[in-house]
């Protein structure tokens, strides 16, 4: 066990990734899978081929109740949850003062309540900054993660699988929709949505029917289970930013390309006066993708170059599953971040050459 691995939280699902043979690592204070026995390239093939199933109850889940609930939610957000319908989620960030992101997360709005999804390794951090601005609005706020598991079934076969176990339609459910239902029985929140690019399914259930859940779920002998090495490299391929690697708490939306999810004109938020400045006096960088030119592995933290000089370091990177090409992501000049751009990434001591890509990286279309 790796050290300080006893302090680590588990997961519900502890015992059945151990079970399987995964290889168990400590992350966002918990001891999580990152691969099982057929390792990282079959889970990740297995997702964008047939069907993966994660277990991703670390995450952390916030509740918002009463009449103000929305209003709170959206001026703690850059996305304007007014907007969302009863059975609609959207993608946002938490920001503060200065506008740089302390988290990403996802908003779920019911017809009672709301829930934000945040990442585990900030839901301390993330619910201790909210709650101070909770004052404002007639609402309350509850941290639910604790008493909450969270399945992600990925993959072009996911609907096809989960309508068996499910008392719901599931083509009904439009992307990032959901509806209350059950899932082998247990109460559940069915939500299309997902980390992968692939069409699937998050399911949002109590920690006690976890066994039942899971166990149905790979009873179908159609699921592949995957880890948190799967997980990263099909985020990566899809261009979609992970909190502490691409982005953080000293980059703002528009530095990440992540000005969608900026709504000025809802009114007052958290952040918004100093996006507004950065807005008028021009983007100083913006987060770019790139492909190497030559076979090598980039991760994070190698330096990059432009024209002699010296960009930063990388953000993402690996050798991606489904194209065979050396893929990362890094920081760049509004004008270097041109796609086609050319650039070099340092790897043990030698510069590699490669250019910028346009995200995402990876298309039905660019795997034919």
């Amino acid at each position: 066990m790796a050290q300080g691995a006893e302090q680590m939280q588990r997961t519900p699902f502890h015992d059945q990734h151990v079970a399987l043979g995964a290889k168990m690592v400590p992350f966002a204070g918990f001891e999580m899978p990152i691969q099982y026995r057929a390792g990282i390239t079959a889970e990740h093939k297995a997702v964008r081929e047939r069907c993966g199933v994660f277990d991703v109850s670390h995450m952390g889940e916030f509740v918002a109740r009463g009449a103000e609930a929305v209003d709170f939610l959206s001026y703690v957000t850059t996305n304007d949850v007014s907007a969302l319908e009863v059975g609609q989620a959207h993608y946002s960030t938490i920001l503060n003062e200065r506008g740089t992101i302390e988290d990403d997360c996802l908003i779920y709005r019911f017809a009672d309540r709301l829930m934000m999804v945040v990442n585990a390794s900030t839901r301390a951090k993330d619910f201790a900054h909210i709650e101070q601005e909770r004052h404002r609005f007639d609402c309350t706020l509850e941290d639910v993660s604790d008493a909450t598991a969270l399945l992600a079934l990925q993959g072009p076969d996911a609907e096809r699988i989960l309508q068996p176990l499910v008392d719901v339609e599931l083509e009904r459910i439009a992307y990032y929709h959901f509806v209350d239902g059950r899932v082998a029985g247990a109460p559940a929140v069915i939500s299309r949505t997902g980390y992968t690019g692939e069409d699937g399914f998050e399911l949002y259930f109590a920690v006690g029917d976890a066994d039942p859940v899971w166990n149905a779920i790979m009873a179908t002998g159609a699921v592949v289970p995957c880890g948190l090495g799967a997980r990263d490299s099909l985020r990566l391929e899809m261009g979609m930013a992970l909190y502490g690697t691409d982005i953080d708490d000293t980059v703002t939306p528009y530095e990440a390309n992540l000005g969608w999810l900026v709504k000025l004109k809802k009114g007052e938020f958290v952040g918004r006066d100093a996006l507004v400045r950065q807005k008028e006096q021009g983007i100083p960088r913006r987060l770019a993708g790139f492909v190497l030119e030559e076979r090598a592995f980039p991760r994070p933290g190698f330096p990059v170059y432009q024209n002699g000089l010296s960009q930063g370091l990388t953000k993402s990177g690996t050798v991606s599953p489904s194209l065979g090409t050396p893929i990362g992501t890094c920081y760049l000049s509004p004008e270097g971040a041109a796609p086609g751009s050319p650039l070099e990434v340092e790897i043990r001591g030698r510069r590699v050459p490669g250019r910028v890509a346009k995200l995402p990286f990876y298309t039905q279309a660019s795997h034919k």
